[in-house]
């Protein structure tokens, strides 16, 4: 099953105007509620701007916890390119960005993403999940220069993953080298995609190891330590 990925490509391809905004920019979108992201379901909430990064979706049946150097963005993510009031969402419209994050000392950013199957119409796999989050490889190369990927699966719990690792430098900052990293999961209820452009090896590592809960089960890591491909750059460098 091929599944649409224009909201996915157009989360990675902003990712360098996010995170080259100045902290003092960033303040809560209108129409944000305090905890929540009008991006998600109703039963969806996220940290705002300032507080610690989390995101959690009670509806969908996962959450994820970031350490204190990410601060979110409310707002930044919740604007998508699809009109809503007037006909029911269905297909990628449904997909949403439940959370974005900047690092606060460096130009990391992570953006979560979900796909209700309520509102997609139908479910998932994990023989699906390569073509759900390759998708975003081509909406890189509009604004990055994009090498040595590679990609695999693991699993945590009964869940399997697809996650793949890039190099890449945007078009404009060549001397500016990034870590690319997406991983993808299928839930009881949905899909979900963690994604990172990382400027540096810590902000990988806490992509990594930030935690999650699947479905009831916790776990301490998105990315068990031996389980992401290796490439060359800054993925290679310990975290400092």
């Amino acid at each position: 099953m091929r599944i649409p990925l224009a909201v996915l490509m157009i989360a990675v391809a902003s990712m360098p105007t996010i995170a080259q905004a100045p902290a003092s920019s960033e303040k809560p979108g209108a129409g944000v509620a305090a905890g929540t992201n009008s991006a998600v379901p109703q039963d969806g909430k996220t940290s705002t701007a300032g507080a610690e990064a989390w995101v959690e979706d009670s509806d969908l049946g996962f959450s994820s916890r970031l350490p204190g150097d990410w601060r979110p963005i409310a707002g930044a993510s919740n604007k998508l390119p699809y009109p809503t009031a007037i006909l029911p969402k269905k297909g990628d419209a449904c997909v949403s960005v439940a959370l974005t994050t900047h690092h606060r000392s460096s130009d990391s950013v992570i953006v979560v993403l979900t796909l209700p199957f309520a509102c997609y119409g139908q479910t998932m796999t994990a023989d699906d999940l390569a073509n759900f989050g390759s998708g975003a490889a081509a909406g890189m190369k509009l604004t990055f220069n994009i090498a040595n990927q590679a990609e695999t699966t693991y699993s945590l719990g009964r869940h399997s993953f697809w996650i793949e690792r890039a190099d890449g430098t945007p078009k404009h900052r060549p001397e500016s080298p990034y870590t690319f990293e997406i991983a993808c999961t299928v839930l009881e209820k949905g899909a979900a995609c963690w994604m990172t452009m990382a400027a540096d090896a810590a902000s990988l590592h806490e992509f990594e190891q930030q935690n999650v809960t699947l479905d009831g089960d916790a776990f301490d890591s998105l990315v068990p330590a031996t389980a992401a491909p290796n490439v060359p750059g800054i993925a290679t460098k310990n975290p400092t």
